[in-house]
């Protein structure tokens, strides 16, 4: 009989968006979660879909009183709460010394800067993402959705369920603006070398335009170079020409074309020349041709075109839940264990249950100290002795192993210099002297990790990865399109022959099933299909989507949960299982109190600027320019009427946008934070990647730790948000280069003689 991932797994819930999100995966993956309703209501009943959306599946508990939460507590296996919400209850982890704590915080719990206020909007200034999203011209914009606990919920998951093999209590310290921070793609980090600021693109990515209007919508399409889009380029050069419209600038050898060295007036003429194509056709129309030809092109869905997907519809993404028909199931699909999603609505209990106190030795200190809370302690990680396998290329499937690096467990990624990661080939250019080599981005988001190159199109190079499946890993995790790891013969039924108790997972696109599986995109597209683009930017103007192509920087956290939870579910019970993650279903899953609206009442939510519905103001404003830059802000929001009043006296006027714009424009962006946080206002400077690079939070809690690469020389890593207290963390290495541990593979691993080597590499098995 399958079980579910988590089953037997005791949570209680105390807090607020972020701490119930993560209780909503763990309740998803099987966990009995108990949330604890504070007596005068629950915060998140401020809107029904929220709460709908974020409670499914759990017992609810109304001012159970400090001696029943107490024994909750004790009977728990981990505590999620967020210690500075003023609108949840509050409890101290001293009261249940045997149980593992998550706790949730805008910055952490210790630090310079750990007690500003700061919801959302706060978080995002902080981080460089919100800097760097929106129009030029404009103020910076955040999506109107809460960027920050979508990423904080998924990490929080993950932290809560790598605690549970953990023979030591820990409390797990999570800053939501360390989780928006390794958003960014690593560009915080790259800042020390590159220099770069940040700026805002509008509907560009770079130089080229990514976001086109059609007859009835918008449309998610890169015009840019590499072998992973040449197909797409062509086609796009081909569809044009079909339609009549003459354009000399399209044709071009797209093998070695690239957007990086095109001159400006060749990319503007493409740009015209594609625009007037996609302006004469419907979303409906355009994505009918991608998904018959595999163009790297996605409508920007609105909850409208979400509801209607038959990719979704194949893959039971919505199920009824209560009163609502179409409520999104889970970001996961597992074989070998119960399915993920809700059982049912939230139920409320009359009576707390009679959980049994946890058991084992009582740590030696309730919480952790400064140093603890930094992951300085010399102990090991919570991952030591792990070992993943991995296979893939790009963003969202490196991202997620880089969870387990950080914390240590060895992750082996299998490459190929013939077939190189896509981002080694998209770096590669006259400003490069390294080759593959000097790829910035792949260096920032695989730091930590060993590399072997093989040829996985060779037999003798797949029977040295099978010896690797059954002799070595613990686990595999890959994110190719679906068709590749059948065609190299190392899909999850072939791969289980050889290991029965496999836990793999696959993380692409669109997931493993359904008609559109085969559909080919990047994080852009993501974007686009799950509705972030739709929901970001101003009403008046086209949406832009998060930096950094959200779902590449969104799915990560969440893929890591589910591999986490398969990873237990194994400990418990000694089986396998295999994990199928679509990353679209993953930015819709975060959306699903948007997705939910829709089907309550109609709404289709769209972006909205920086307006919020419960607070006012809640904005963005210009601020003075230091150290000879410009394009400075802050972010200012009011949630209470004593807020706005002490806002009102403080620049003597009614606190409209227009007025706090003439007040904060002369002032320094550092000053106004400081002031209005000392009022209990929530103000937070915006800041760009080299504020970041500076910010003492940041230095405080250790996020950047350095190390030298090989070619690029000396670099600053990101770590993600979680500390936790009895475990170490942080990486070893910069990223590695290709074949940079083949010795320790062949030799060490797998015992291969010198000459036995040589003839592989004679024979072209390796590469």
């Amino acid at each position: 009989m399958l079980e579910s991932l988590l089953r037997g797994t005791r949570v209680v819930e105390l807090g607020g968006d972020p701490a119930a999100r993560a209780g909503r995966v763990l309740a998803d993956l099987g966990a009995s979660v108990i949330r604890v309703v504070p007596g005068d209501g629950d915060p998140l009943a401020q809107r029904r879909a929220a709460y709908l959306a974020w409670t499914a599946g759990k017992d609810l508990l109304v001012d159970p009183g400090p001696d029943v939460l107490g024994d909750l507590a004790r009977g728990a296996d981990v505590v999620l709460d967020t210690p500075f919400d003023r609108a949840t209850v509050a409890l101290d982890p001293a009261v249940a010394p045997r149980t593992h704590w998550v706790r949730i915080t805008p910055f952490g719990l210790d630090g310079p800067h750990a007690r500003r206020q700061a919801h959302d909007l706060g978080v995002m200034a902080a981080t460089g993402n919100l800097f760097a999203t929106g129009d030029p011209d404009r103020a910076p914009v955040r999506a109107a959705e809460p960027t920050s606990y979508a990423h904080g919920g998924g990490e929080a998951a993950y932290a809560a369920i790598a605690v549970l093999a953990s023979p030591t209590r820990q409390i797990v310290d999570l800053s939501l603006q360390e989780c928006v921070l390794v958003a960014n793609m690593g560009a915080a980090g790259r800042h020390a070398r590159s220099h770069e600021r940040g700026r805002r693109f509008g509907a560009k990515i770079g130089r080229t335009r990514e976001i086109w209007p059609t007859l009835d919508g918008f449309v998610s399409f890169g015009i840019r170079g590499g072998k992973a889009r040449m197909a797409s380029m062509a086609l796009i050069a081909q569809l044009v020409a079909e339609a009549g419209i003459d354009e000399p600038s399209l044709e071009q050898d797209w093998a070695t074309w690239s957007q990086n060295t095109a001159p400006d007036d060749e990319l503007a003429a493409m740009e015209q020349a594609i625009g007037r194509y996609f302006a004469a056709r419907t979303m409906q129309q355009l994505y009918d041709i991608a998904c018959d030809t595999n163009l790297m092109l996605a409508p920007v869905n609105s909850p409208r075109e979400v509801v209607q997907s038959r990719q979704l519809a194949a893959r039971g993404f919505f199920t009824a839940v209560g009163d609502v028909a179409r409520f999104p199931r889970s970001f996961l699909i597992v074989h070998g264990a119960t399915p993920a999603g809700p059982t049912g609505p939230a139920r409320v209990l009359e009576h707390a249950p009679l959980w049994e106190a946890r058991s084992g030795d009582a740590p030696d200190a309730g919480a952790p100290d400064r140093a603890a809370t930094v992951g300085a302690l010399p102990v090991p990680g919570i991952w030591d002795g792990l070992r993943i396998l991995e296979f893939g290329s790009g963003a969202a499937g490196p991202i997620a192993t880089r969870y387990f690096v950080e914390h240590g467990a060895t992750v082996l990624r299998v490459e190929s210099p013939s077939r190189p990661d896509f981002l080694r080939a998209m770096a590669v250019g006259p400003d490069n002297p390294h080759g593959l080599e000097g790829a910035p981005m792949y260096d920032a988001l695989n730091c930590g990790k060993r590399n072997v190159t093989l040829n996985l199109k060779h037999p003798e190079a797949l029977a040295l990865v099978s010896r690797l499946v059954v002799e070595w890993a613990d686990a595999v995790a890959e994110n190719y399109a679906p068709r590749a790891m059948t065609g190299f013969g190392l899909d999850y039924e072939a791969l289980r022959a050889l290991r029965p108790d496999l836990v793999m997972i696959s993380a692409c696109l669109n997931g493993q099933t359904g008609p559109h599986k085969d559909y080919p995109g990047f994080g852009g597209q993501g974007s686009a299909l799950s509705g972030w683009n739709w929901i970001t930017g101003w009403p008046d103007r086209e949406p832009v989507g998060p930096f950094g192509t959200i779902t590449d920087s969104l799915a990560p956290r969440y893929v890591a949960a589910a591999l986490a939870a398969g990873l237990e579910h194994r400990r418990r019970t000694g089986a396998g299982c295999y994990l199928d993650v679509a990353q679209v279903e993953v930015g819709l899953w975060a959306l699903s109190p948007w997705l939910i609206d829709h089907e309550l009442d109609g709404t289709v939510g769209m972006r909205n600027g920086n307006a919020h519905p419960d607070a006012d103001p809640h904005g963005v404003f210009p601020c003075a320019d230091e150290a000879g830059h410009g394009d400075r802000w802050v972010a200012i929001a009011c949630w209470t009427d004593a807020q706005r009043a002490a806002l009102r006296a403080a620049i003597g006027a009614e606190p409209s946008e227009a007025a706090l714009a003439a007040w904060t424009r002369s002032r320094l962006r550092t000053d106004v934070a400081a002031e209005l946080q000392a009022l209990g206002i929530e103000a937070v400077a915006v800041a760009d990647f080299a504020d970041v690079a500076d910010d003492a939070q940041l230095a405080y809690r250790r996020h950047f730790v350095e190390h030298d690469h090989p070619f690029l020389g000396p670099g600053r890593y990101e770590r993600n948000g979680v500390r936790f207290s009895a475990a170490a963390g942080g990486y070893d290495r910069a990223g590695p280069t290709l074949g940079q541990d083949n010795d320790w593979v062949f030799h060490d691993l797998l015992g291969l003689t010198a000459a036995h080597v040589a003839a592989l590499r004679e024979s072209g098995a390796l590469n």
